[in-house]
């Protein structure tokens, strides 16, 4: 489980496609803290680290995983949104995320706003119905308050200090973000589909 609270930016420095994808993720994480096995968000999804280095850990994308979520499109040198998984005691900051990418939603609109940006972005038609005003989303690992909706379009608005502490400041349109919906909102629709 996570947060969607941001606390570290990594970088892309390898991509190998060896049966499944290995992607070695630079890192300011001090790794000698990081037991293999561990789960780490990578740009909202949960990846399982198979090798570690002095600034590096390595991860292994089934196939799967690359369908569901944008990781088809990484390159070397993409920076990534980057969450070690919660332990017991941990400030719950954002709200609970669990690294399962829902599904891929697409920036549509980049607008300044004063010193935020507010952007706009299409979710896939069979999630929109989980995205209310004023609900939580996870976009690319960052825990996010939802301003607006009209029909699959919702806005974000991002303050500088987000802007600064993740990806989110080199957002553009056209840009395909992780998606995962509010847990909670998923077990109210379930709900309302069984009553």
């Amino acid at each position: 489980m996570f947060t969607g609270i941001i606390t570290d930016i990594g970088t892309i420095t390898d991509l190998k496609q060896e049966g499944d994808l290995r992607v070695r993720i630079e890192t300011g994480y001090d790794t000698a803290g990081i037991d293999m096995g561990a789960s780490i968000a990578s740009d909202g999804v949960c990846l399982t680290v198979v090798d570690l280095g002095p600034d590096w850990y390595d991860v292994q994308v089934s196939a799967e995983t690359v369908s569901k979520t944008n990781l088809g499109a990484w390159t070397v040198g993409k920076r990534l949104n980057l969450e070690r998984a919660l332990r017991v005691g941990d400030e719950l900051g954002g709200h609970i995320v669990s690294g399962h990418v829902d599904g891929v939603a697409e920036v549509v609109s980049v607008v300044d706003e004063g010193d935020s940006t507010r952007v706009q972005l299409r979710a896939p038609d069979d999630l929109a119905r989980f995205i209310a005003p004023k609900g939580s989303v996870a976009l690319n690992g960052t825990s996010l308050t939802v301003n607006e909706v009209e029909g699959a379009v919702f806005g974000i608005n991002f303050i500088p200090h987000t802007k600064e502490v993740t990806t989110w400041g080199d957002v553009a349109v056209g840009d395909a973000v992780n998606l995962e919906i509010d847990t909670l909102a998923r077990y109210v629709a379930r709900l309302a589909e069984v009553a």
